[in-house]
């Protein structure tokens, strides 16, 4: 790694020679493999674009020429290059970022990591730029054949073709893939132009015969490359880009330095937009990663670096468990049909596209097509499963709320990876939904506490057909089960109030109605609400109240929203009730008192959950120790409210 530790910023590259640029691109890539291996994190994406971001760095000025990554998850070599070597925290609490961060380096700009939004970044900061007069600095926007599937982009790049003077490169990476496979016509049409390279060849073999041709030679070039376009058309089918305006370049080898610098010095030089198509291969010079047909290690845990096989075995997850219902569902009802938004394996939809191929939809990276089009299937009397992270079901709102809400159409929506999911950092935290959501008429929303639950909910949820109904659960192993003592007005009591001498409420099997389950009469100080997996931590926090001589009931009410009438009937026999939940605090906590209000229950309501602000990145546990969403900080909290 001799020559990788003397690159402190772009400017060291400027230097190399072409043979030490090879050595530099091998040098980063055995640093990544080997660092990567021991922290975990996104392996494939970043081997693929090793000598993309070198030609790049060598090419434009950074940060004075500004450098766009879509979706920011293949900035790893981007942050070697600017002087960041130490992988060693990798997405750890204090560690750098998996994606790009303002906060490490004035050469990273977008932080969101949500695809396809780099054009419009790109537009923007060109526009600005120009409107300032600095035309003379670059705008280079990144952005993978998987993020081209997506609405945003093409709304953007409609948006340019008006504009085609701006200094502004775009750089396709094209490796046939987003996570998986990248489908659509899009896809179609990319990799009709990958298999077509031989334009370059044809017009640069011209050149150089015509142009040994005496007299006649310049001439006879100067028609041929006045044929161009009609050319491309018949060699290389890339019309649609050129047919927008947008000068295209390219096939060009993404693993070329030398063939990318030329592409990139021509886009650089040309003086408006062009648009630069470079193949890549996801997971390239690493055989573990490319034999990986799956995903070609998207996103790796710790391996072993020379198998690629991983040192840890987890348990079942709670997408596995999503998963595994969801296919049951299917085989029992033919009219369930699944929706992903290009992540069939992350969210667990693989075994259910296997054995019910033609009742899968694989979108692409386009969010609102999704629930929209979920829509059109309920209507046509299906039942649609969205799978989709709960980050990203914020790109989608509207068509929750007007498409599917206003319409009463039976829509599920199963959402991964809610609450904290903590390593990849403030913008795939899940941490929105549950407000959002209760912004919208209708919606009923599950929080699963454990896998049973998670069966038992997402059943529920495929039985309604007059208004959509979603299923939230967090990444990671599935929680330890908890059972419930009993059950009162439909919420699972998942223990009783305890009194001072320590004696628990007799429980007597049967389901009580909700005027009989407060506790054999006494008040409680406390009605503990845990909604889905903080059901845990509820009880934890009831341990130690009840060690102060508290009398406190916890609950799961399965339902969180709307807010069951059982609830509010629960709440009417204490002096208060806490609410711990995963998601921004008052979620569920401010839809409860406000039914409380209206029900003219005078119970005051304490909220427990994220702040309103971007959470940095860490494990799960740091970041909720951090903002105090722990059984130590909720209990110490609710003792002193409680006094």
């Amino acid at each position: 790694m001799a020559l990788m530790r003397t690159i402190t910023g772009p400017s060291d590259l400027k230097r190399l020679s072409p043979q030490q640029v090879e050595l530099l691109a091998r040098e980063i890539r055995d640093y990544l493999i080997d660092s990567v291996s021991r922290t975990g994190g996104h392996l494939g994406p970043n081997l693929g674009v090793v000598e993309l971001t070198i030609a790049l760095h060598r090419v434009f000025d950074s940060p004075r020429d500004t450098l766009l990554f879509d979706t920011g998850h293949i900035g790893y070599v981007h942050k070697l290059l600017t002087g960041r070597h130490d992988f060693s925290g990798l997405r750890k609490e204090g560690g750098l970022s998996g994606y790009p961060s303002r906060a490490e380096s004035d050469h990273d700009v977008i932080e969101n990591s949500h695809a396809s939004t780099s054009l419009s970044w790109a537009i923007g900061i060109a526009s600005g730029r120009k409107l300032r007069g600095e035309t003379d600095r670059h705008t280079v926007a990144v952005i993978g054949d998987g993020a081209l599937t997506g609405g945003m982009a093409w709304e953007a790049l409609n948006n340019i073709a008006e504009q085609r003077d701006l200094p502004l490169v775009i750089v396709i990476n094209d490796n046939e893939r987003s996570y998986a496979a990248t489908r659509g016509g899009m896809a179609d049409y990319l990799a009709s132009l990958r298999a077509t390279p031989e334009y370059e060849n044809v017009l640069s073999w011209g050149k150089r015969q015509l142009h040994r041709t005496p007299v006649v030679g310049r001439q006879v070039y100067d028609a041929l490359h006045g044929m161009k376009k009609g050319l491309k058309d018949i060699v290389s089918p890339q019309g649609m880009f050129e047919d927008l305006g947008l000068k295209y370049l390219g096939p060009v080898d993404g693993h070329d330095v030398q063939a990318m610098e030329t592409a990139l010095r021509r886009a650089h030089d040309f003086g408006g937009v062009v648009l630069v198509h470079a193949i890549t291969e996801k997971g390239h010079g690493y055989d573990p990663a490319t034999a990986d047909e799956a995903d070609r290690f998207h996103a790796v845990g710790r391996i072993n670096p020379e198998t690629g096989l991983p040192l840890e075995l987890s348990g079942r997850s709670w997408t596995d468990e999503a998963s595994d219902e969801l296919v049951r569902l299917a085989r029992e009802r033919d009219d369930i049909v699944a929706l992903t938004a290009s992540m069939l394996i992350p969210v667990g939809l693989q075994p259910f596209a296997e054995r019910f191929p033609d009742r899968v939809f694989d979108v692409g990276i386009a969010e609102q097509h999704a629930v929209t089009m979920a829509a059109g299937l309920s209507y046509a009397g299906l039942h649609p499963v969205v799978c989709v992270y709960a980050t990203f079901l914020n790109r989608a709102f509207d068509q929750l709320l007007m498409d599917c809400a206003l319409h009463r159409q039976g829509v599920t929506f199963v959402l991964d990876r809610a609450g904290v999911t903590g390593t990849d950092g403030a913008s795939h935290n899940g941490m929105w939904d549950l407000r959002l959501l209760g912004l919208v008429p209708g919606v009923r929303v599950a929080a699963p506490r454990d896998a049973a639950q998670v069966a038992r909910a997402l059943r529920e949820a495929v039985e309604v057909d007059d208004a959509p109904t979603v299923v939230r659960f967090p990444k990671g192993t599935v929680a330890a089960p908890i059972e419930a003592v009993r059950t009162v007005g439909g919420i699972d009591v998942l223990r009783d109030a305890q009194a001072t001498d320590g004696a628990h409420v007799e429980d007597d099997g049967r389901e009580d109605g909700a005027d009989g389950g407060a506790s054999a009469g006494a008040q409680l100080d406390l009605l503990l609400v845990g909604v889905g997996p903080m059901a845990a931590t509820a009880l934890e926090v009831a341990d130690k109240l009840w060690a102060e001589g508290r009398r406190v009931m916890v609950v799961d009410p399965r339902w969180v929203l709307p807010v069951s009438p059982g609830l509010v009937e629960l709440a009417r026999g204490a002096r208060a009730v806490g609410v711990v939940e995963d998601g921004l605090t008052g979620g569920v906590a401010d839809r409860l008192a406000q039914a409380l209000s209206e029900a003219g229950v005078g119970v005051p309501v304490h909220a427990y959950g994220l702040p309103h602000s971007f959470l940095a990145h860490g494990s799960r546990d740091q970041v909720l120790e951090r903002v105090g969403l722990t059984a130590d900080s909720v209990a110490t909290s609710l003792a002193g409210r409680l006094g």
